[in-house]
């Protein structure tokens, strides 16, 4: 057997009806933009492996200093003691966020970010006496997979099965063009009431909702009703974080910042499972007490895990490089030259461009599922011609790592035509 049917024989992979779907591709390698099958087939990773790959698979610069972490400590548990390479990464952290960010959180995941996040602002008022236990969200907005972070998610079929046992979540419009005022109104009206703990949201891009974009300027005034009104804001920067919005973080497009922040995908460069949620002093002070009831009881057996640690040390050191600054803004360009092409197309109803995120939604007399008869479509062709893209319905969106070359892109943006003609 070769190893697309080995796999099939143990292996649940996520997002996956196994009973509709065949064998899965097997990856044996990855160099820079690019993978190859066990049958030697080559594919473009045009989203960066699910946005966490924005240096090339199999960096030697990340590698590096990975090994040389594992030779040196592996891991150390971090609750009781610390060690270099996570007061490394802390420190080098602070240079890069928002000014107002003092405190940091290690875990596992974008989810467990998220779900920390939440845990925090509830526990927050709790510890002070004050009944807060809402949550305000965007519709459409997905935040993970773990039970906080699916409650504050507006994608239905994802939370479905689970709808009595989650968090108490109310989900407002996204601000989009348009809409800004009835999402505003929304906003105002909830937090009026102060029941709400906080407000989480995916600065300037919902990415798993098809790449909706809105603009900085309103998302600056829901922040400033939130402060007015001391209910927390969370940036789930998982998606956004490290570059991708054209800036290190989507919130640096803004002018008012967010009380938490959550990372994790492009974290480590896509090497190994590792997330942070940041605080202003003022959180971190809310559980501050000597009373030890009040400490935050949350943790992971791998938080602040020392390779993980190296592996992100190395992985800024590369987004901060003016070589990785010229190829996000290379990449934007290209995106911006591609759009104008594509636009007038027949076939293409809207367009959007964000730093190296590129998204296009194809006409369609009918309402799209997830999952759909359109989607799959496309994605079986993207697969069959050697682009790895993954469809929102009736949208496709391009990712890539930031060091994939313009012939590489060229190649992606053809392929992309192509399946607009196709559908």
């Amino acid at each position: 057997m070769n190893l697309s049917e080995r796999d099939k024989l143990y292996n649940w992979h996520p997002y996956t009806q196994h009973k509709t779907i065949g064998l899965l591709p097997a990856i044996v390698k990855g160099e820079g933009a690019l993978l190859w099958d066990e049958n030697g087939k080559e594919y473009i990773d045009a989203i960066a492996s699910w946005w966490v790959n924005p240096f090339g698979h199999s960096n030697k610069i990340i590698a590096d200093a990975i090994y040389q972490q594992l030779t040196t400590l592996e891991h150390v548990l971090f609750g009781g003691f610390t060690h270099n390479k996570a007061v490394a990464l802390s420190e080098k952290l602070m240079t890069i966020l928002p000014k107002n960010q003092k405190k940091i959180f290690y875990s596992d995941n974008g989810s467990t970010a998220v779900e920390i996040a939440l845990k925090t602002a509830l526990q927050f008022f709790y510890n002070k006496g004050e009944k807060r236990t809402k949550i305000i969200a965007f519709e459409d907005a997905f935040h993970g997979d773990t039970f906080g972070a699916m409650a504050s998610s507006g994608i239905t079929f994802f939370t479905e099965a689970f709808k009595g046992s989650l968090l108490e979540v109310v989900r407002i419009p996204v601000p989009t063009a348009g809409n800004e005022a009835r999402s505003l109104k929304a906003l105002e009206d909830l937090v009026a009431t102060k029941e709400y703990a906080a407000f989480i949201f995916e600065p300037l891009v919902q990415g798993a909702a098809g790449m909706v974009m809105y603009e900085a300027n309103v998302l600056d005034k829901m922040i400033a009703i939130c402060q007015k009104n001391q209910v927390f804001t969370i940036a789930d920067e998982v998606m956004t974080g490290f570059g991708k919005t054209g800036k290190t973080f989507a919130t640096d497009h803004l002018a008012n910042k967010p009380d938490m922040m959550c990372l994790s995908k492009a974290l480590t460069g896509g090497t190994i499972p590792m997330a942070i949620t940041t605080f202003t002093q003022e959180v971190f002070d809310g559980f501050y007490n000597d009373d030890v009831n009040k400490a935050l009881f949350h943790g992971h057996t791998f938080t602040a895990n020392p390779t993980g640690c190296a592996a992100a040390l190395a992985s800024i050191d590369l987004l901060l490089t003016d070589e990785m600054q010229n190829n996000i803004a290379r990449i934007h360009a290209k995106h911006l030259a591609f759009e104008t092409k594509i636009k007038a197309h027949s076939k293409v109803k809207t367009t959007r461009v964000l730093g190296v995120i590129f998204a296009l939604e194809i006409k369609t007399d009918t309402t799209e599922s997830y999952y759909g008869n359109m989607r799959n479509k496309l994605y079986n062709f993207f697969i069959e011609n050697g682009v790895i893209l993954r469809p929102v319905g009736n949208i496709v969106y391009i990712l890539p790592p930031y060091i994939i070359s313009d012939d590489q892109l060229e190649k992606v943006y053809s392929i992309v035509e192509k399946a607009v003609e196709m559908i």
